[in-house]
């Protein structure tokens, strides 16, 4: 069964070792990469079981797995460690996020050509077994496939208008206080500083 959490055999044994210790704070692992570069970036997604994440919990998140890990100390070169929410347009690692996000565009690439091709885009028409399902249009006409779980490589939300409003929604709902966070200002480019 491919794992959409942890790709590479490196990721799936840090997964191993994040897990518990996640599951223990009351988190799911959403993903996991180890990403190269001049250091390494370990990227932790994770959220609570009914979804979201807040940005002090990601520290303590932070915290308990930068402890287990100098215990374990799987990776020999240094690293940065990054843990995060799935954000809005998220991946979706398991079978239940393609249960959880019915009705919503996605975009998903598969291990290997089926039908002859690797990359589909539609609207989630859910789970049958071990098949997500999605509604896709082609010609101008629109059909139901399935795919297995199985084939899939990459999965992840696309990020529409109903998206945002459903998520916005849901955070109001949560009773989570917008006023506590900064707000984002774009820096004007037309502005000339001369």
């Amino acid at each position: 069964m491919t794992d959409l959490i942890a790709r590479s055999a490196i990721d799936q044994r840090l997964a191993e070792i994040i897990t518990p210790v996640i599951e223990d704070m009351g988190f799911e692992l959403v993903r996991l990469r180890l990403m190269s570069g001049k250091t390494s970036t370990l990227q932790i997604m994770a959220e609570r079981p009914e979804g979201g994440i807040e940005v002090d919990q990601c520290a303590e998140i932070s915290t308990a797995v930068s402890a287990v890990l100098d215990v374990e100390d799987p990776l020999i070169d240094a690293y940065t460690l990054e843990v995060s929410s799935p954000g809005i347009d998220r991946p979706l690692t398991r079978l239940k996020d393609f249960e959880t996000f019915e009705g919503y565009e996605v975009r998903l690439e598969t291990q290997e050509l089926v039908d002859g091709r690797k990359r589909w885009q539609g609207v989630l028409a859910g789970v049958e077994d071990d098949e997500v399902l999605l509604n896709i249009t082609e010609n101008g006409e629109e059909h139901t496939i399935g795919l297995q779980f199985d084939w899939l490589a990459n999965a992840k939300l696309v990020l529409t208008d109903d998206l945002i409003r459903e998520m916005l929604r849901a955070r109001k709902a949560q009773g989570v206080d917008e006023t506590q966070f900064d707000e984002i200002q774009a820096d004007d480019a037309a502005t000339d500083e001369e």
